[in-house]
């Protein structure tokens, strides 16, 4: 008898802690809701999507605002955002797929499959490692320019990148670098015989369910898309959306939080599915060994609240330390909209963030309130926090812009007729520049992709807005020869030389 009251008691003491967890999560779950709502219209960002993992469960999964600022089109859970570089640590796991089945190695030297790909240093070309591709410590600075202002193809883009000039010592730091990534899908092709786009499509988001992603913007076929938008002027205004579809590997993933949520859940857990799993456990943990430290210049600015001790990064992972526990988490941005991807492995929480308005750091703030709410505990109000932080930095740089305006020398002129600094000028590895004389200003033509119209600054300096305003303002310093011709120009930190012909 005494057994049978002992069974009752245990059973309705584990009712009783079900039934109050339960409750928990609820209000877990509503605050969370009210947060994200809350801090979505601080920042200003006109659509938001979120999905949280906890264990082998979505616990949570919402949409926010609209698609497009003006329009009634509500964001919903089907709703396609650009992963943007959260789309790294998919190409890393379809390497580890091929790693699985004894196809290749991490360790394997790049040049044994894409002989093609030569850096400027001989040793680095000779050394560099399929695991390297993905660490973004080659040596090798940031070659954006190569897919932002070009149309040319993904197998230029690589063969451009032998007159790159390393920007420190091989494996010795690290700078962000989208175009080993690329590198990382041609391999993936070579391997596979099969497009990394396809390829990508086979092997993660069919397995997974992922009935909505695609791996290239081109691909998308439905209306049912968010549209980027970046605030000017304190208004939020629509931008016409940037491809990455030429580096696809490093960052041209589409997807819904509906189906991303699927693929958070898959690596919170080893890489399970109903059905299976996508890579071996050894692979698995391999993508999230820390590989390459990261100097503290090179990480988020969040770390100056969050404090890490150590910032390091994996295959396709930046990682922290975080009140003690380790967090996984990759950012993906793309001219007016964002990505955010975090994992904090030892409590089995999973976070994704879609928005659609440029550099919104409220993804961050999303992140670590999930961490918080959902596992660790805390109530600091880090869409707040860093919403000033971020201020802060803003004030900087216009305090900085302004320091240049200062430095301007009034009441100079150009040293030639605005009709003498027209024409081609070129460069092995940045493309062409075509200058026109149009009144006062000087029309400047980047590849025949990006466009500035630029006033006169001081002396030979000219300076402007691009075409598209959200790309900035940029100037451009000619230089003359030992004769007085107009022989250069340093358009932005790229330096084109004037092409004259012989009559």
């Amino acid at each position: 008898m005494k057994n049978i009251l002992l069974l009752i008691t245990l059973v309705s003491l584990t009712q009783l802690n079900a039934s109050g967890q339960s409750r928990t999560l609820k209000k877990q779950i509503s605050d969370f809701d009210s947060y994200v709502e809350l801090a979505r219209n601080d920042w200003k960002v006109p659509g938001l999507a979120v999905a949280v993992v906890k264990g082998d469960q979505v616990i949570f999964q919402k949409a926010y605002g609209v698609r497009e600022v003006g329009t009634d089109k509500l964001v919903d859970t089907n709703t396609l955002f650009a992963c943007a570089s959260t789309t790294k640590a998919m190409t890393a796991a379809c390497m580890g797929i091929l790693v699985d089945e004894g196809k290749l190695q991490w360790t394997d030297k790049v040049s044994k499959y894409l002989p093609e790909l030569q850096l400027q240093e001989p040793y680095v070309t000779k050394e560099l490692t399929i695991r390297d591709l993905f660490l973004h410590n080659s040596g090798v600075g940031n070659t954006d320019f190569l897919w932002s202002s070009m149309q040319i193809s993904s197998e230029e883009i690589l063969q451009r990148m032998r007159l790159v000039e390393p920007s420190y010592s091989f494996r010795s730091s690290f700078i962000y670098q989208n175009i080993f990534y690329l590198a990382a899908g041609q391999i993936i092709e070579k391997v596979a015989d099969e497009p990394w786009a396809s390829y990508i499509e086979r092997r993660i988001f069919e397995p997974l369910g992922m009935n909505r992603t695609v791996p290239l913007l081109k691909m998308v076929r439905d209306e049912n898309q968010t549209r980027p938008h970046q605030l000017r002027n304190g208004e939020v205004v629509t931008l016409t959306d940037m491809s990455a579809d030429e580096i696809g590997p490093a960052g041209s993933v589409w997807s819904s939080i509906d189906d991303i949520g699927k693929w958070v859940k898959c690596m919170l857990d080893s890489s399970k599915y109903n059905g299976g799993r996508l890579l071996s456990a050894n692979s698995w943990k391999e993508l999230f060994i820390p590989s390459a430290i990261i100097p503290r210049r090179e990480f988020y600015p969040t770390a100056t609240l969050t404090n890490p001790n150590w910032t390091t990064y994996g295959l396709g992972w930046f990682q922290q330390d975080y009140r003690g526990k380790k967090i996984n988490f990759h950012t993906g941005s793309l001219p007016g909209s964002i990505a955010i991807h975090g994992q904090l492995p030892d409590e089995k929480i999973g976070v994704y963030v879609f928005g659609n308005l440029d550099h919104a750091e409220v993804r961050h703030a999303i992140m670590y309130k999930a961490f918080d709410l959902f596992a660790l505990g805390g109530t600091r109000d880090w869409s707040t926090e860093f919403k000033e932080l971020y201020q802060k930095l803003d004030l900087e740089q216009s305090r900085k812009k302004d320091e240049s305006v200062k430095a301007r020398v009034i009441g100079t002129s150009p040293s030639h007729p605005l009709p003498q600094f027209e024409g081609i000028y070129s460069d092995p590895l940045y493309g062409s520049i075509a200058v026109k004389a149009e009144g006062d200003q000087l029309s400047i033509s980047l590849n025949q992709v990006v466009l500035a119209k630029l006033s006169h600054w001081h002396y030979d300096t000219f300076y402007g807005p691009f075409d598209n305003w959200w790309f900035g303002d940029v100037t451009a310093k000619f230089e003359t020869d030992t004769m007085g011709k107009i022989s250069r120009i340093n358009f932005g930190g790229m330096v084109f030389s004037k092409q004259y012909t012989n009559h």
